[in-house]
């Protein structure tokens, strides 16, 4: 019997196919797909088979019918058409200035002018496609299939420098013959981690067909909790084996660690294929996706923007075009946060055309807090990790005094990249980060019949109701007060007081002028 091999990392298709890796089929959506003209543009997170896909319309257009054999796809396509292919990607490249574009444009079209025998005459990027579309045309009497993968990567790897808009038109001048080449032109197909809105590089393909939160397209990259059944039960087992638990509960831990992707609504969710690869390969629960690196442009965001934590999770509503396009003009930190796979679409009101999202899975809710965590809060990142863990012990033991002590050294002054003015919502916003951090649920804005709670903590055992107040000048005895008050007044404490749980009050006072926790008081 052979061996099976789990495809990690490959994003050639005919790698895949022809060296017994375990393969999903997403043929189907291929051929669908296919099917018209109409220009794709799919915006999916990082490690999410982008570029599988793309490689495996790169093979399905040039007749590779074999490679296919077996597939969803065999049936379903009756004449096995070649065009001729022309595909770039922006990958592997890193683009932090316009030279490196430069460069990398050059390499990948004289690849397809040395194929097709063209002179350059003219050095342009846009001019050099446009001959390469004509003459793979007139060449083959085939109008032409035009692939690009990770379209905006070099834009955001130059985000905030004084060569994104450089880069920005260059891309524009290199795109621009895609409007007017249209004759020419069987398929084409367009990813990406964003959607930048205000970009406007493909501004002449009005046409272009945006499936990112199509429902029909919302499987086409990721694993379905049908297709980790289907194809992948061996390594389940063998997981469940090497963790000694049982099938069923090593399929509820891959849930709660990798699943909760959806990218349209009223959808099955997919599993981060990267990670559950990776998981069925170490036969371990780890946080594989920020080992494979973290968004560099996610990270010059967070630095170029406030923090609004609490804006951000506890199910955050927004319409649809608060979260579809990145504007890095805007304030706006939520498509960034979106695209990038931090935040996925939970529900959705049809009426109010409006969504919830939040963190998909654990692996991403950790992962992300514990960036904004080594951004905001000055604490060793080796001293971080045991922190979070005397919190969690101090918790367990309900020592309030010991939970506060430590969160207060972790915040002793307020950092320079948030202003005197925000020190409140920093205050609030870095207090629910380091609870969220141990694990327990934790609630930030909680509603109640009169008004919204802080922070509330629950354990097994306990619920922990923090009131958060600053002093604005006044004394500390009367701010604290107040804040015992309200959660009596404001009736926080109600929900649970049928849950038998011990309950724990707290009023904690931050100092205004950015100097921390100024004290607490337990009632």
């Amino acid at each position: 019997m052979n061996k099976r091999f789990l495809p990690i990392g490959i994003q050639d298709f005919k790698k895949l196919r022809t060296g017994n890796y375990v393969y999903v089929d997403k043929t189907s959506l291929v051929y669908q797909l296919t099917r018209t003209s109409t220009p794709y543009f799919l915006s999916r997170p990082r490690r999410f088979g982008k570029s599988l896909l793309l490689s495996t319309f790169e093979y399905y257009f040039s007749g590779k019918k074999d490679l296919f054999k077996g597939l969803a796809i065999e049936k379903l396509e009756k004449d096995w058409t070649e065009y001729p292919v022309i595909k770039i990607s922006f990958g592997a490249d890193s683009y932090a200035d316009l030279e490196s574009l430069k460069s990398a444009l050059n390499f990948q079209l004289s690849k397809y002018e040395k194929k097709y025998n063209i002179i350059v005459d003219d050095k342009r990027s846009a001019p050099r496609l446009n001959n390469i579309i004509i003459s793979a045309f007139n060449q083959t009497g085939s109008q032409v299939v035009i692939l690009i993968d990770e379209y905006d990567k070099p834009i955001l790897d130059a985000l905030y420098t004084e060569y994104e808009e450089q880069n920005r038109q260059e891309l524009r001048s290199f795109y621009s013959p895609l409007k007017d080449c249209d004759q020419y032109i069987r398929f084409l197909f367009i990813t990406g981690i964003t959607k930048v809105s205000h970009v406007n590089i493909f501004s002449g393909l009005n046409q272009l067909n945006d499936i990112s939160l199509n429902r029909d397209y919302s499987s086409l990259c990721g694993i379905t909790e049908s297709e980790l059944e289907e194809y992948f039960t061996p390594e389940i087992e063998s997981l469940a084996k090497g963790q000694e638990i049982t099938v069923s509960e090593a399929k509820i831990k891959l849930a709660e660690m990798y699943d909760g992707y959806h990218f349209s609504h009223d959808v099955e969710g997919v599993y981060n294929p990267f990670c559950i690869l990776k998981c069925f390969m170490e036969k371990d629960f780890g946080s594989y996706w920020f080992e494979s690196g973290t968004p560099s442009f996610l990270v010059k965001t967070l630095q170029n923007q406030p923090l609004f934590l609490v804006n951000l999770i506890n199910g955050r509503k927004a319409k649809e075009d608060n979260f579809k396009n990145y504007d890095p003009e805007s304030k706006n930190m939520l498509p960034v946060i979106y695209q990038s796979g931090y935040l996925t679409i939970k529900e959705f009101d049809k009426s109010r055309r409006l969504y919830t999202l939040d963190f998909p899975n654990r692996e991403i809710e950790e992962g992300f807090l514990n960036i904004l965590l080594k951004k905001f809060v000055k604490v060793p990142d080796d001293d971080m990790g045991l922190a979070i863990d005397n919190i969690c012990d101090a918790i367990d033991a309900n020592e309030i005094d010991r939970i506060l002590s430590i969160i207060k050294a972790a915040i002793a002054d307020l950092p320079t990249v948030v202003k005197k003015d925000m020190c409140e919502n920093y205050y609030e916003s870095v207090t629910h980060l380091i609870f969220r951090l141990t694990g327990y649920n934790v609630i930030s804005e909680l509603q109640s019949v009169a008004g919204r709670s802080d922070v509330i903590l629950t354990t097994k055992d306990s619920v922990f109701i923090f009131e958060l107040k600053m002093d604005k000048g006044r004394k500390f005895e009367d701010v604290v007060e107040e804040a015992l008050t309200q959660i009596d007044a404001n009736g926080y404490s109600s929900r649970f007081s049928v849950s038998g749980k011990v309950m724990h009050k707290i009023g904690v006072v931050f100092s205004s002028e950015g100097k921390g926790i100024v004290g607490w008081k337990i009632m």
